[in-house]
């Protein structure tokens, strides 16, 4: 009988060799092949994770080579998709003239664009033996020029400037801007009694204090209403004579000026598409039921096919107004109104102002540089420099704004000679007993707050009562600490959207008045009720100890706002709202089987 050892030697040695196998095959083949699984599907889940390293040798250099092609296009894959991601995200974000263009040529799809509003966005006047070509200081036309300047068209205004008969032909027509032609601009002339009543009359002290709510009591004339409802009609025929020979036209007509242009238009042109843009507060319906007019505004208003507001809040007043008013059919959850078979819809669009994309980042080193110049001209010697800048308007709450000035004077005596503040005042509708007496008033008082406090070197309030243009006022916007936009009742205003936009430095503060509409996309401003003078007072404290780091943090998140809803976008939404609306009558109701 043999001996069994041979074959348990050789029993153990093949059990040997066969453990020796596996734990080679784990060690050089399954663990790589386990760590390239696991870095495969890491990489497929989005993880950061370093290239896998696979042992050398014939065996695995095909498959080395071909994962190592696959990280790198993997890889650049996703580094492509993550900048088109990026790009895609600050391209909806951020709207520009060119994307304006694009998207009015998608929806106007060469069908006319017309824009009605009373001011012009250039006027000529006369300077010696010399014509000069104006831009008007006016939050509108800051808002709505960009529009034609991207999109092409008409606008059709009144032609207020001495020398603009001189400059357009027959018809009133001419090209502008005049040193880049891009749109149309039809002049309206109307005589100074027209003027007069349909302006200044009903319009100015009629409407815009009804709609204010600023305490100062609306004065409504029978000749000015004639007035109104004849340059509307006048304005009307213009429009329809732009668009004659054009198919389907978008209109937008701006402001109450125009409440009954909608109804005249619409009536002879049922295919036009129509907005009215309504620029300043809409008010609860027991202030608006005292014009004696309520009902022909509305009935007029009603002829458009889309409404817009600043706000959802002046929507829900507009609605309700409408509802107390005139019988009609309100949608109150679409925020739509049918009268007599027409459906015109109400929306919220608070405008903005124009994002100049290309801006380079200012050195905020170079502010300090700026605040010295400011204040030297001014001929001023201070710490701090704030700005208000308005036109001369009881609305505007420059008064309340400079007795908020001698309020935080008298709380903080040791800031004497240490903050001044410059009011850009701009004369507006001085034919006005108000407004020419108002002007007077605030010279007065600026006047007597600076004998109470002023030294030889320095004095609290600097009034310049007068125009200015744009680039005189962007660097104060760029100087200043803060800036005071206290209006007691607006629509938006602007100017707290202009002051952001100039920050490119990312400082500076801004103190809003609670009662504008701007107080709802500028969260991060100093909210103030501007009757509450001491509140405003200790808001300009404030702002003026406040820490950098706090300034750019809400400056960072004003600009973004800023940016992201400028005017291009506020455009393009009014546009694209407008033409996605079902226009023209309601279908008939369809017959139900079994119903009487």
């Amino acid at each position: 009988m043999p001996e069994p050892w041979p074959w348990l030697t050789l029993g153990a040695i093949t059990l040997l060799g066969t453990l020796v196998t596996l734990g080679l095959v784990r060690w050089m083949i399954l663990r790589p092949l386990a760590r390239t699984v696991d870095w495969i599907r890491r990489l497929r889940a989005g993880e950061r994770t370093d290239p896998v390293i696979l042992p050398k040798g014939d065996l695995f250099a095909p498959l080395a080579h071909e994962v190592s092609r696959l990280a790198h296009y993997w890889l650049a894959a996703r580094a492509a998709a993550e900048e088109e991601a990026r790009l895609r995200h600050a391209g909806e974000s951020r709207w520009t003239p060119e994307r304006l263009k694009e998207q009015a040529r998608s929806v106007l799809q060469g069908r006319a664009l017309l824009v009605v509003a009373n001011r012009e966005p250039y006027l000529h006047q006369r300077q010696g033996r010399q014509l000069q070509c104006v831009v008007p200081a006016s939050g509108l036309v800051t808002a709505i020029e960009p529009i034609l300047r991207a999109c092409g068209g008409t606008w059709v205004a009144h032609g207020s400037g001495e020398a603009d008969r001189e400059t357009a032909d027959a018809q009133g027509r001419l090209r502008v801007p005049p040193d880049e032609p891009a749109y149309t601009l039809r002049r309206v002339w109307l005589t100074p009694e027209e003027e007069g009543g349909y302006y200044y009359g009903f319009s100015n002290e009629g409407l815009w204090p009804l709609c204010h709510i600023a305490h100062t009591r609306p004065i409504f004339r029978a000749d000015d209403w004639t007035h109104y409802a004849a340059v509307n009609q006048r304005f009307a025929d213009a429009a329809l004579d732009e668009i004659a020979e054009t198919r389907d036209p978008y209109l937008l007509i701006q402001d109450y000026h125009f409440a009954l242009l909608p109804r005249l238009i619409k009536e002879k042109r049922p295919d036009a598409r129509i907005a009215l843009f309504w620029h300043i507060p809409w008010p609860n319906p027991e202030a608006f039921g005292i014009c004696p007019w309520a009902r022909e505004l509305l009935h007029g208003m009603l002829g458009a096919d889309l409404l817009g507001f600043h706000t959802q809040f002046h929507c829900n007043n507009f609605l309700e107004t409408v509802d107390r008013t005139l019988e009609c059919r309100i949608d109150h959850e679409l925020f739509a109104i049918n009268r007599a078979g027409h459906t015109a819809w109400v929306k919220p669009f608070p405008i903005s102002v124009a994002w100049d994309a290309e801006a380079p980042a200012a050195d905020p080193a170079k502010t300090l540089g700026r605040k010295a110049a400011a204040l030297a001209q001014l001929g001023v010697s201070a710490e701090w420099l704030g700005v208000g800048v308005d036109r001369v308007d009881y609305t505007k709450g420059i008064a309340e704004r400079f007795r908020a000035i001698e309020r935080f004077f008298e709380k903080y005596p040791a800031r004497h000679g240490t903050f001044t503040f410059l009011q850009l005042g701009a004369p507006s509708r001085t034919l006005i007993k108000r407004y020419h007496d108002l002007g007077q008033e605030l010279e007065a008082e600026a006047d007597r707050i600076n004998r109470r406090f002023q030294t030889r070197a320095w004095k609290p309030i600097v009034f310049q009562h007068r125009h200015h243009s744009h680039h005189d006022i962007l660097p104060c916007y760029r100087a200043a600490d803060v800036c005071l936009v206290t209006s007691l009742h607006d629509g938006m205003n602007l100017v707290a959207k202009e002051f952001v936009a100039a920050r490119a430095d990312e400082r500076g503060v801004l103190v809003l008045s609670q009662f504008a509409g701007a107080s709802r996309d500028l969260p991060d401003a100093l909210l103030v009720n501007p009757y509450d003078l001491d509140q405003v007072a200790e808001a300009i404290h404030y702002a003026l100890t406040m820490d950098p780091a706090e300034q750019r943090e809400r400056m960072v998140r004003m600009r973004t706002a800023v940016q992201e809803r400028n005017v291009y976008r506020w455009a393009a939404e009014l546009l694209t709202a407008l033409s996605r609306l079902r226009t023209g009558p309601e279908p008939a109701p369809v017959p139900v089987e079994g119903r009487g």
